[in-house]
């Protein structure tokens, strides 16, 4: 009876507040629903990932470069709809992005005061409707964070996980030519000069990491990229040993994965290597062998660890590894195996390649693309390639042109879409064979346990369940390692809840007061809302909202709304939980019934 009179009244209001027509009375479905399960952290046992059943993965992406660069935004945004590239990514079989930001970036968002995206001009025009998902509701464009944000829903939508590399102290196109984590300044957004420390560099790196616990998305940190020589501009080289200097990179990534895991112990920790060690050169970033004689033991143990050099060919940089009829065993022999290989072929940590990709030559480059893409598929190495976008100028991208353009449909409705020209030899020759996918039906195979990865792919739930293998590990199903539980953080203490912005977000980091609990829950402290009346925690409150509380309310058990979303309708008296008043009270509000700033609970 009282799940009869709730519906009454939700449909009653519906219809009040014209936002429903009476036939019209359906729950939206999207297309495909994004997985918020928060289950698809990864774990490693010896060379090998893990998913939380024990399930082995293989991440087999790309970088797409920009937000660390003074646009603060994934290039090629600019001439391309973010809908159709983050799409057609997938599409492609990239199940995982590796995102160069820098500690500029992530310090002015940290401080709540994000740099405005350059070079990308959305328009919400019906004449020609361009990246109308970065315009806010009252006009304008989105921030830095905001695009981010809105990045990560996109990939959640089409099944491709993330995470971020701190590719330079400031924001800077050339940023990556400085070798050390610390040492650079930038003015922020708030006007203070602020000076790039290993404290600052940590402290951007934790906030991150709290900010986007909740969310498996953003599946893990690349701690610096490259750790180099003082070529480029630093004052000294990149070490790794066992001392306290404040530029071995061994202790600072030791301690920067102390406080990044702290905040989220399920983030994978990725670290690259020097470029020299012992006497013994490497490319940028690609010097591992420190690791045999002074592994990066974090407090909580090495299961988060993925250690993960570079390596390029002739064309990036001639080496004397190239200096003759170079097979796999040479290489083997001559560079790769003491420098990195020997991680994953005595089954000590994983290895991701964090870059390899370059120009096609028909000769040795090619030749050795072709080598480091068999011998990654042979041993299970994990591997992002660089890069997608192509105006990386010593390598070029698998992109190769990028068009947007509208079309009119026979009723007039114009319609925008993105014409995007892979490089296709590139892709087919090099990047495709290495690319985690089913045997027989040749499916991509995605991190997320419940989203397909694109049109071609298969989320990792339906490829375990079924009987085929894929082109990992010579053809075999893969390795089954321990079960993990996903780590549940505690909620960060504060005095004051976190600030709203306008655009969606993926994540909400709960925040806890010293209130009493209110009865009913199972909380033992009442979690702070965010947004008034944002049952589904996408920053705003509309119809969805007022749907899903009341599925939740009358039962509904597909209708699942978080500790957060509950919080956030407690909007009749502060620490009630919510009832079917709670309803009406949003959509009197959708129907703008009442103001904005009444919308909250009485006190």
């Amino acid at each position: 009876m009282k799940q009869k009179h709730l519906a009454a009244i939700c449909l009653a209001a519906l219809i009040a507040a014209g936002t429903l027509g009476y036939t019209a009375m359906k729950m939206p479905v999207p297309a495909k629903a994004a997985d918020d399960c928060n289950d698809d952290w990864l774990h490693c046992e010896g060379s090998r990932i893990f998913d939380k059943d024990g399930n082995e993965v293989w991440l087999t992406g790309a970088n797409w470069f920009g937000f660390n660069c003074t646009e603060n935004s994934p290039h090629y945004l600019w001439s391309g709809d973010i809908n159709d590239l983050v799409r057609d990514i997938a599409d492609h079989g990239v199940n995982v992005l590796r995102l160069p930001v820098s500690t500029e970036l992530l310090y002015n968002w940290m401080i709540g005061d994000p740099d405005p995206i350059e070079s990308i001009n959305p328009n919400n025009d019906p004449s020609y409707p361009f990246n109308v998902d970065l315009i806010r509701a009252d006009g304008s464009v989105c921030d830095s964070k905001e695009l981010f944000d809105i990045l990560l829903a996109k990939c959640k939508e089409n099944g491709i996980k993330a995470f971020i590399d701190i590719h330079s102290p400031e924001s800077n196109n050339s940023g990556h030519n400085y070798g050390l984590w610390y040492g650079k300044s930038f003015t922020a957004n708030n006007g203070k000069k602020v000076e790039v420390t290993t404290d600052v560099w940590i402290e951007t790196l934790a906030w991150c990491a709290d900010a986007y616990k909740n969310d498996d998305t953003l599946i893990g940190f690349d701690l610096k990229n490259e750790p180099h020589s003082k070529y480029g501009g630093a004052p000294i080289d990149a070490i790794w040993d066992d001392s306290d200097a404040p530029n071995n990179w061994k202790k600072a990534a030791e301690d920067c994965a102390d406080a990044i895991l702290a905040k989220n112990p399920n983030a994978l920790i990725l670290i690259e290597g020097v470029e020299g060690f012992e006497g013994h050169g490497a490319w940028w970033g690609g010097n591992l062998r420190g690791v045999a004689k002074y592994p990066v033991t974090p407090k909580a143990g090495t299961s988060q660890i993925v250690y993960s050099p570079h390596d390029y060919g002739p064309i990036v940089s001639d080496q004397s590894w190239f200096h003759k009829d170079f097979t796999e065993k040479t290489l083997l022999d001559d560079y790769w195996y003491d420098t990195w290989a020997y991680l994953v072929e005595e089954d000590k940590y994983p290895l991701l390649i964090g870059e390899w990709g370059g120009k096609l030559d028909d000769g040795d480059n090619e030749k050795w693309l072709g080598l480091l893409r068999d011998y990654m598929i042979k041993h299970h190495v994990n591997h992002t390639f660089w890069c997608l976008n192509d105006d990386s100028g010593d390598t070029g991208g698998l992109w190769k042109d990028i068009q947007f353009g509208t079309t009119q449909g026979a009723d007039g409705t114009i319609t925008g879409h993105t014409t995007i020209n892979w490089d296709q030899k590139k892709y087919e020759t090099y990047y495709y064979p290495a690319i985690w996918k089913t045997s027989d039906t040749k499916k991509f195979i995605g991190l997320d346990h419940q989203v397909p990865l694109g049109k071609n792919g298969i989320s990792l739930s339906e490829y375990y369940a079924s009987s085929e293998t894929s082109n990992l590990d010579g053809g075999s199903k893969g390795k089954h390692g321990g079960s993990v539980p996903i780590v549940t953080t505690p909620p960060q203490v504060t005095t004051a809840p976190p600030a709203v912005t306008t655009a969606p977000v993926t994540t909400t980091t709960a925040v806890i007061t010293t209130a009493e609990p209110a009865p009913g829950t199972t909380t033992s402290k009442l979690v702070q809302p965010t947004k008034w009346g944002d049952a589904n925690l996408d920053t705003k409150v509309d119809v969805s909202d007022a749907v899903l509380l009341c599925r939740f309310l009358v039962g509904d058990a597909s209708a699942t709304i978080t500790d957060q979303g509950i919080a956030n309708c407690r909007i009749l008296k502060q620490g009630e939980p919510p009832t079917s008043d709670c309803v009406v009270k949003i959509i009197k509000y959708i129907a703008k019934m009442i103001n904005p700033e009444d919308l909250g609970p009485e006190a």
